[in-house]
């Protein structure tokens, strides 16, 4: 009875062990569907930018220049997929609170008020944030959502 016991015992605690939660996350597949779908959107509206894409935390895992864009774009498209990530929403987000008067989101850490950034999300979590910059900022942001599109679909 002793031995039967025990054994029940090892089972409980092998079975509430494999009860951890499972992370969703950006593979190298994902960022590459992303990339290529952002790319694709660019083409279509024959514009040039710069495509970041970042982790949850902000993470740098993507980052590529095309030749026509400006090279004030590999700032502004990092700061805008990194604002996505970090707070969750679109860049879009903040520069509209700004324009309605609210000049405390210029003091969020790693907030920036630009058009153009979006968080990725899986299951209601944020897992990444993908931006382009480069083109109307409108543009920025279709760009950005064809590739979270293509990841989702």
């Amino acid at each position: 009875m002793v031995k039967i016991i025990a054994e029940f015992l090892v089972v409980a605690a092998v079975l509430s062990a494999a009860d951890l939660p499972t992370k969703k996350w950006l593979n190298l597949a994902a960022v590459k569907t992303m990339v290529a779908a952002a790319e694709s959107e660019a083409h279509k509206r024959n514009v040039e930018v710069t495509i970041c894409v970042v982790d949850e935390s902000g993470n740098l895992l993507f980052l590529q220049k095309a030749d026509g864009a400006g090279l004030n774009t590999i700032q502004f498209a990092q700061r805008k997929a990194r604002h996505a990530a970090l707070y969750g929403t679109p860049s879009k987000d903040a520069a509209d609170q700004l324009k309605a008067g609210n000049l405390q989101v210029l003091a969020f850490p790693d907030a920036f008020p630009n058009q153009g950034g979006l968080p990725i999300k899986v299951d209601g979590k944020t897992i990444g944030g993908i931006a382009a910059s480069g083109a109307a900022s409108e543009v920025d942001e279709a760009i950005a959502r064809a590739a979270i599109d293509a990841l989702l679909k």
